[in-house]
Parts: C-alpha cells; structure tokens; sequence
C-alpha cells in the first residue's frame, strides 16, 4: 500500500505545481503604460544672411495636444540665405544637401519616413518676393526639389509672415523658460503660475516685437490668440520690415552718402569703397534713391566719429508724427505700453554682449546703454582695432548698430528705465537656441496625431505566454501519468 501511495507521489506533485502556475497566472495584473516613443521634427530657419537646420525630438504621446519638444541637433548651412541665390536658384537647393545629410545620420532611420520636414523662410525672401516674385519662386522651388529627394516627410517650403516669425519667436522664448508648462519633481507636467515674458528678435532684414496683452488690440493685424496646453493666450505682434540689422546698415549708409561727406556712425581713420548698387537696390532705401544714378558707380566713404550725427541720422528712422490709435510705437503702428519682462535675442544679444564683453561697458540701465554707445561712437578705427582684434569684419558698424539697439528700445518701443530694467538680452536657453524655429516646431506638433500609448501587463507578454504553456504543460503530463498508472494498476488487477 505504501509502494502504491509513493508511486503516485510525482505526477500529483507535477499536478500541484502545473495548478498552482495557472493560478497564479490568471492573478489580475496592472496594465503599465510603456515608455513612449520618440518622433522628431526638422525646421529649416532660412534667414536673410544665412540658414540654419534644428532637429527637434518629443515623445509620441503628447501633453495637452501640444509636444513635449526638445533641440536633438542642429546644423549651420554654409554660404549666406537662401534669398541670395536669386540668380543661382539651384544653388539655394545645393546648399542645403550637408545639413540634411546630418540629419540622415541624426534621426533613426526608422523614424524617417515619419519625420516631418519644414523649411520657413524670413525677411530676406519677403524682401525677394516684393522686388522679383518670379526669382523668389525660383528659389522656393529650387529648395522643394533638393528637400523632396530626402526620407522625411516633407511638409513645404513657404515664406513666413512677419507675425508668423514674432509669434513663434515668443513661443519659443517662454517654452524654453517654463512659463507654458514645467516638470514637477513629482513626475507631473504641471502649468506654473508665472506669467509669460515678451519676447524682442532682431534679424537682418526685419525686427520683431511680441508679448501677452488682456486686451483686445486696437488694430485687429497687430493681435494674435494661441492655445498651447490647453491654455489660450492673447498676444501682440508686429513686425518691421527693413529694421533688421543689415537692412539698417544699408539704410544709414544710403543716408550718409546723401547729406554728408563722411559716414558720422564710422570710426575716424576707417574708409572703404562703396558700391552703389549694393546700397540703392534693396527695397528698404527705394525712398533714398536717387532718380538717377550709375550702380555701378564705387564711392569712396571715410568715418569720422560723430555720435552727435550719427544720432540724427538712426533717429530719421522712427517717425512718430502721425497716428490713428490711442498710441503707436512709430510709423503709425499702434503698440499698448510694453509690460512685463523681456527676452531679447538674435542681434540684440550680440550687439550687447559686444558692449559688455569686448568694449567692457555696463549696460544695465537705459541711461548706461546711452554713455556706452556714445563710448564706443567715439573711438577712432585704430582704437576700436586695439580694443577688439577678434572683430575685425564688423567692428565698423558696431557704432551705428548698437546706436540704432538704443534709439529702437527707448524712442521705438517706449522702454523707459523701469521697463528696460525687466529685459534679459539672451541667445541660448538652456543647450537650445532662441528663436521661431523651436515655437513652429511646437505649434506643429498640434497637427500631428499622436501615438495611442502602449500598454503591457507586468511581465513581459512573450514571458507570460510561455510560463502559461509550461505551467499547463505540466498539468497535462501529470494527469497522463496518473491516468498511466491507473492503467497500469487495473491491467495487473485482471491478471
């Protein structure tokens, strides 16, 4: 009997533990939520002097309809904008083939059919456009058909608007401070309390102003209404077309060749040729033209450091004598009082840092901004060379550019000392750069459907499943061998 009862031992404890397993397993387990994939997104900055490439990154699954976006790389294109090859269309395409060639590299191959492609283009192609709209469709689709031939999923090459450029310049801005939606420690994305900054971008063909405002604007173009997530915003924008740095340059100097013998925003001892072509050309000093004139004429332009003059010529440029609203910033644009803090980038920065680090000037007031730019208007050329050898291709115009900073911030915009005492002047936040690029990128991301999230159950499926085929593996064999015995124990019995 004790024979009997030990050979039935194994397959009922093979029996057991097959039972038990299945149990086990039909234990209810928590879906988990899989870590989201990553997509990305490529946008090509083509400013009026040179083209940039930014790869962004987000996860698939997105935060109240708007990506979670982040700079994955970026990449300078060589040569200047895309609106200078308008007499070699081909060669705005050919420029672009080592940046996106990067971004073959950069983004995981699996990822690009998916990733879409944008290419914006600024004030230099609105400029393009006005003068030859046959030449800057030429370059646009110069661009399209180099941009197609690549994996991605190209969405268009277009001109932007400048409100376009000064909306997603703020956008930007404030994602990359926090101010729209902030990770908690907690690991939850929560909106902050803080409110938004407004942002100021200075390009070379155009300058933009932009910031929150909770009330209507008094000319509709100038108003903007966003939702990002899951929050809506108000917002004024304008744009100035031909207030871009280079665009002012050319002007000032249009002015100088007109009504003086000397360049008074040029340092004494500097001189160079000129060429009438490359300043009458542009549409921004089409008023400054004269009736008649030979481009290919080459002047010769001395500087003779006059802050005083070269005061009255950048003052030219904001005329304040009309206005239909209840106030305007200059050219008869209407504008509220600018309030809040400010980030200012792009050019800004640039011509400040220069101030500060190189010319070792404080600028943190508006009156210390004033005493800098009449220092660095009175240096003479070889002065302005000792001081900053490492600039030399633009230390010319740094009088006239930081002259036009000043005169734009305080007579243009109205900052007065306590205002200008809330802008930051920045060109990075964090490792990404400031700027429209990233806020398009954001503003896109609300187009794109978004990965339903994966769920798992706590083990991982392909595990669960061949534990469930042993455990029952074993019950099967267990029962097979009781039902052996029990054979093998009537065959005996009728023997």
């Amino acid at each position: 009997m004790a024979g009997k009862a030990l050979s039935l031992l194994p397959p009922l404890l093979l029996a057991a533990a097959g039972l038990a397993g299945l149990l086990l397993l039909c234990v209810p387990t928590r879906d988990i939520r899989e870590p989201p994939a990553l997509k990305y997104g490529i946008v090509l900055d083509a400013g009026s002097s040179h083209t940039a490439m930014f790869i962004y990154k987000w996860p698939a699954d997105k935060e109240n309809d708007t990506g979670i976006v982040g700079q994955h790389s970026s990449c300078a294109v060589r040569g200047g904008g895309i609106s200078s090859y308008a007499d070699n269309p081909s060669g705005a395409g050919q420029s672009l083939v080592e940046c996106l060639n990067q971004a073959l590299r950069d983004v995981p191959e699996e990822r690009h059919a998916s990733t879409p492609l944008y290419l914006g283009a600024t004030a230099g192609m609105r400029l393009l456009n006005l003068t030859s709209p046959e030449a800057s469709a030429s370059v646009l689709a110069a661009v399209t058909q180099t941009l197609t031939q690549y994996p991605f999923d190209f969405r268009g090459a277009r001109i932007l608007s400048g409100q376009d450029e000064g909306v997603f310049g703020w956008v930007t801005a404030n994602y990359l401070l926090e101010n729209f939606i902030k990770y908690g420690w907690v690991g939850r994305w929560f909106r902050p309390r803080k409110g938004t900054l407004g942002a100021m971008d200075l390009g070379g063909a155009s300058t933009q102003i932009t910031f929150e405002t909770a009330s209507p604007a008094e000319d509709p173009a100038n108003e903007v209404q966003l939702r990002l997530y899951g929050q809506r915003y108000r917002v004024y924008t304008h744009s100035f077309l031909c207030y871009g740095r280079d665009q002012v340059l050319r002007r000032l100097l249009a002015s100088a060749l007109q009504t003086h013998g000397s360049h008074p925003c040029w340092p004494q001892g500097y001189s160079t040729h000129v060429m009438l072509r490359e300043v009458f050309e542009s549409p921004c000093t089409a008023a400054q033209r004269p009736r008649a004139f030979n481009g290919s004429t080459r002047v010769s332009l001395a500087g003779s450091s006059d802050p005083t003059l070269c005061r009255g010529l950048v003052s030219q440029l904001f005329n304040a004598s009309f206005c239909r609203f209840s106030r305007c910033s200059f050219s008869g644009v209407f504008q509220p009082p600018v309030a809040g803090k400010f980030i200012a980038f792009s050019a800004f920065f640039y011509m400040m840092d220069f101030l500060r680090t190189v010319m070792g000037l404080p600028v943190a007031t508006l009156q210390q901004l004033e005493v800098a730019v009449v220092t660095v208007c009175n240096q003479t050329w070889s002065e302005l060379q000792a001081r900053a050898p490492d600039h030399r291709a633009r230390l010319p115009d740094y009088c006239a550019g930081a002259m036009f900073v000043q005169q734009l911030l305080s007579r243009g915009y109205g900052f007065d000392e306590r205002s200008f005492g809330g802008v930051t002047f920045q060109k990075k936040a964090g490792d990404t750069a400031v700027g429209w690029a990233l806020g398009y990128m954001l503003n896109l991301t609300n187009l794109i459907p978004a990965d339903p999230p994966g769920l798992r159950k706590g083990t991982d499926f392909s595990s669960w499943v061949v534990l469930l085929l042993l455990f029952a593996a074993m019950l099967l064999a267990a029962f097979a061998l009781l039902l052996y015995q029990a054979r093998a124990t009537k065959s005996a019995r009728t023997i």
